[in-house]
């Protein structure tokens, strides 16, 4: 198949990649950054450079394409950004590109939360994605990819477990939660561009159930620091310290809010009606990946 990727060459778009050339598939990556154009063909795929925000660009890309692998993503730290209006801007981009092209299999990222609107703080923009989607025609078949949170964002614990070695959150450190790879999404995105594409459906994907004293311990015994612990604050707390590191105040109130919602499991509801077989990539692999990013910083 003649395959679109969104995502640059980011932890989970690059190994989709790479899974998809490996099987004859003929990809063509979306970035749009100029620099990574030469990665990209290093890989055995197409560039193209453009943004998501220019429905025009899309159109042209998405021309003649088989299938199209879609995700939305944007930075947490401008003061005046509305994460909402954007997503709704993108994904009806998509949705337009979609249309005009008559691209019929789709595979979108979307998130654990998905399910609903309300409740589940920053993650109300995956069921705002989800539901411009749908409106597209029901011949357009859609696989919605629901993964849990992912190992990697632990690598944004790396300065303060230097300091003071403690991992710091608003999550409980008994509560076993699940968690997930990278690599272990991208695994599932290949295998699903491979399978057929008979009606709409909603995969999640998760790699580990472990607690948050389940990740010190392993990430404490990777890097050297077997005294690491996790610890957990109020959500004004946790709140007060993505301000001071200067996270918009809105996406940071909101992901309070998330991770509020998985404290009392509400975040779970669906994914728990469905789980999936967890996957290969588990806390003590990552651990090893974790320890290297350490030690480079």
């Amino acid at each position: 198949m003649n395959i679109i990727l969104t995502g640059s060459l980011g932890n989970i778009s690059k190994p989709i990649a790479t899974k998809l050339i490996s099987k004859g598939h003929s990809v063509t990556i979306i970035s749009s950054n100029t620099d990574k154009q030469k990665d990209i063909e290093k890989l055995g795929a197409k560039a193209a450079i453009g943004t998501m925000e220019d429905v025009t660009f899309l159109i042209k890309t998405f021309k003649n394409a088989d299938a199209v692998y879609c995700m939305e993503t944007f930075g947490f730290f401008n003061p005046n950004f509305d994460y909402m209006q954007y997503i709704s801007q993108v994904v009806h981009n998509y949705k337009q590109a979609i249309e005009q092209s008559g691209i019929k299999k789709v595979i979108h990222l979307s998130s654990i939360g998905a399910h609903t609107s309300t409740g589940v703080g920053i993650l109300q923009f995956h069921h705002l994605a989800e539901s411009i989607l749908n409106q597209l025609s029901e011949d357009v078949v859609i696989k919605f990819i629901r993964p849990v949170g992912f190992y990697v964002n632990l690598l944004g614990q790396i300065a303060t477990i230097k300091t003071q070695s403690v991992i710091i959150s608003n999550l409980e450190s008994n509560n076993k939660e699940p968690w997930v790879s990278p690599q272990d999404i991208a695994d599932v995105i290949a295998e699903e561009f491979d399978s057929p594409f008979d009606n709409r459906k909603i995969r999640y994907v998760a790699s580990d159930e472990v607690s948050g004293n389940d990740i010190a311990d392993a990430l404490g015994k990777a890097i050297g620091k077997t005294d690491l612990k996790w610890i957990t604050v109020t959500d004004e707390q946790y709140l007060n310290g993505l301000l001071n590191f200067g996270m918009n105040p809105k996406i940071a109130a909101d992901y309070v809010a998330m991770q509020s919602a998985q404290r009392d499991g509400s975040i779970y509801k669906d994914f728990n009606l469905h789980k999936p077989i967890l996957g290969k990539v588990k806390i003590t692999d990552f651990a090893k990946d974790f320890a290297i990013a350490y030690n480079q910083k």
